[in-house]
């Protein structure tokens, strides 16, 4: 099944960005996640492996598989952990017999696929009668900042619309209810998870070095698509290093989530 260009590429700089992005995001969606120590768990895009290691070390008597649509990123992931694996695979056709896994989730994988419940159908499928789908994802036009930032915010904007030209949804968060509905899940549960960073805390340099990573990898086909121009991208990120500086600066954003079981 044809897949949706992805966005970012698979560059050092994007993987670096990728291992930022963990680092920020990795324990408030292993508390999001209902896993005991003896589950079978399936990561549909499994990136580097960053995430599938930690969740790998809470079910030691059980198994985590991460299934990677990309082979360059795969050839980066690193892992000693025997109850730990990973295979190339579509997560429109997953590999794996029906009933398999206890536990599935997939974080940031749906807004780069071009058939998302194709890819919610095949979670189903292979989950176990009683199992459960956790899914967080982007609507990434919820991005707030204060004092305002209005050549970033049209370029943000832009952004979203190229996710589109290239076969993605960069607002599939908001639109998480209907697909879980549409693939069979019962009992879904809708909440978020809130990004407030603001100036003078840890987390705020990294939070916002990350969007501007989102940017940059992105630059050539924003202007392949005459989305943006150079001058345009770099005015951008410009005022926002600017904004980096302020002592009042602060940043608001929420990651959408839903999970879901398989009933019989």
């Amino acid at each position: 099944m044809e897949q949706a260009s992805y966005i970012h590429g698979t560059q050092p700089a994007e993987q670096a960005r990728l291992r930022l992005l963990n680092e920020l995001t990795n324990k408030s969606f292993i508390d999001f996640l209902q896993i005991e120590e003896t589950n079978s768990v399936l990561e549909v895009g499994s990136g580097l492996g960053i995430l599938a290691q930690e969740v790998a070390r809470l079910v030691l008597k059980g198994e985590v598989v991460g299934v990677e649509y990309s082979r360059e990123q795969l050839t980066l992931v690193k892992t000693s952990l025997p109850n730990l694996h990973f295979t190339q695979g579509d997560a429109h056709a997953l590999e794996f017999e029906d009933d398999h896994f206890d536990v599935v989730y997939c974080r940031y994988v749906l807004e780069h696929l071009s058939y998302p419940l194709q890819a919610l159908k095949e979670m189903h499928r292979v989950l176990k009668p009683n199992g459960k789908v956790f899914v967080q994802e982007n609507n990434i036009l919820v991005n707030v900042f204060y004092p305002e930032c209005p050549r970033f915010e049209a370029l943000w904007k832009q952004f979203a619309m190229l996710q589109e030209r290239l076969g993605g949804d960069a607002l599939i968060g908001k639109k998480l209810l209907p697909l879980l509905k549409q693939a069979g899940f019962q009992d879904i549960r809708l909440s978020i998870q809130p990004e407030i960073h603001y100036s003078g805390t840890p987390s705020f340099r990294p939070w916002i070095e990350n969007q501007i990573g989102n940017i940059e990898s992105a630059a050539k086909e924003l202007n392949l698509q005459q989305l943006a121009t150079e001058e345009e991208m770099s005015l951008a990120i410009g005022e926002l290093r600017s904004w980096l500086e302020r002592d009042d600066a602060c940043a608001f954003f929420y990651w959408n989530r839903a999970s879901g079981v398989k009933r019989i």
